[in-house]
């Protein structure tokens, strides 16, 4: 308990609360989003599903075609006003969407391009947080750190699920995207209030956007441990992507009883990405890529059980199991690639382990419907925990995962 109370004195640092309190209401805002924009655009007279299907893939498409320059513009200038300017632009960009839901000016170009604004937003958002971190944590105290903004975000998640439900019923989707872009400005204006060093730049030949993101390149293909999990989670996020995004839901209409079993499932999940904030706090491996590594493995337990017809207890329980080693991942993660990454090239490294560990998502979600097909929906489950599990074990090959060591910090 002692050693709790020593990590929770992190919240005695000013600069970390704003940054936590900023990260915590943006999540918020990011969890209503969805549920918002997708009942929100339902709601106009003549949307179609194809409708829906268009304005969130023009979110999606530009969130992964800039997340590489996302990254050289968070390591070039301030990462907190690269923050601050992504969570503003968000913020206009569901205003706007709101703005046209409440007038009833809701042509699909408009809705498409708000939303390919709140795309870019988060393409540069997200490589800038990595990059802040460890400008406002010390380096002995990074994993507390992370795991802290983790507690915030996993919290914001679940209470996004279900107040985002509660918001679009009780008065409507325009509403819904209103409070989202709140949530963002607020954001932006708690980072605004961060008080760091001034950015240094360092002196020399400007380079160009090209030569920023070979630099980067170098950086993250030099680090055998970093290319190789970021391989191993293309593969499996492929796997995950099938399973929660198709064959989970298809399985629960089927045989579990419908959307209230999948939301239990859903659940038991969020529970244990709160849980594994604790654990993270603690969890001090030696080899933290190995140990996060292995992690992994368990991960596949509410796939494996989905499809051997398990009892939906256990499908629970599973899915808990897969919440904890998951937020314990992420933690391990971060606070390794913060500790052995430069950080003038943290945020473009940071980028290429995002859109390298995303890009074969989509993938999973169009093979899913033709593998339900080619064979049935629990086989096609199984498969996705045998991808899991085959993808992690060629990870373990590296030496490099095997092998990196955190560094000893003296004890306090």
């Amino acid at each position: 308990m002692r050693s709790y109370i020593r990590d929770l004195g992190l919240l005695r640092d000013t600069r970390f609360t704003l940054l936590l309190a900023a990260r915590t209401i943006s999540v918020l805002g990011s969890a209503f989003a969805p549920v918002a924009l997708a009942f929100g655009v339902l709601g106009l007279p003549g949307a179609t599903a194809s409708t829906l299907s268009v304005v969130l893939t023009a979110e999606s498409l530009p969130m992964v075609l800039f997340m590489l320059v996302g990254g050289v513009v968070a390591d070039r200038f301030p990462r907190q006003r690269v923050m601050m300017a992504g969570e503003l632009v968000n913020s206009v960009a569901f205003f706007a969407l709101a703005a046209m839901m409440f007038t009833g000016w809701t042509p699909l170009w408009a809705m498409a391009t708000a939303a390919a604004f709140s795309g870019i937003a988060m393409a540069v958002l997200f490589p800038a947080l990595t990059g802040i971190i460890p400008e406002v944590v010390p380096a002995d105290r990074l994993q507390t750190g992370n795991a802290l903004l983790g507690l915030g975000a996993n919290t914001s998640r679940v209470a996004g699920a279900v107040l985002s439900g509660i918001v679009v019923t009780l008065v409507g989707g325009a509403w819904a995207l209103a409070v989202s872009g709140l949530m963002f400005g607020v954001a932006g204006v708690l980072i605004a209030m961060l008080r760091l060093p001034p950015h240094r730049q360092e002196a020399g030949e400007r380079h160009s956007v090209l030569r920023d993101l070979k630099e980067g390149w170098k950086e993250f293909s030099s680090r055998q441990w970093l290319w190789v999990v970021v391989a191993q989670f293309s593969v499996m996020v492929m796997a995950l992507q099938a399973a929660h995004g198709v064959l989970g839901p298809l399985l629960a209409k089927e045989h579990l009883g419908g959307p209230g079993a999948w939301s239990m499932v859903l659940a038991g999940e969020a529970v244990g990405t709160l849980v594994g904030v604790f654990v993270a706090l603690r969890f001090r491996p030696r080899r933290p890529i190995l140990a996060a590594t292995l992690l992994c493995f368990p991960s596949a337990l509410p796939y494996l059980l989905l499809g051997v017809s398990a009892p939906l207890w256990m499908v629970i329980a599973g899915a808990f199991v897969l919440g904890i080693c998951f937020d314990v991942f992420g933690v391990l993660w971060q606070t390794t690639l913060q500790r052995e990454v430069p950080p003038e090239a943290l945020s473009r490294v940071s980028s290429y382990d995002a859109l390298g560990s995303l890009m074969f998502g989509p993938l999973g979600l169009l093979l899913a419907g033709r593998l339900a097909v080619l064979v049935d929906a629990r086989s096609a489950m199984v498969v996705c925990a045998a991808v899991v599990v085959v993808s992690t074990a060629a990870a373990l090959l590296s030496p490099g995962v095997r092998n990196l060591r955190a560094p000893a910090f003296p004890a306090k």
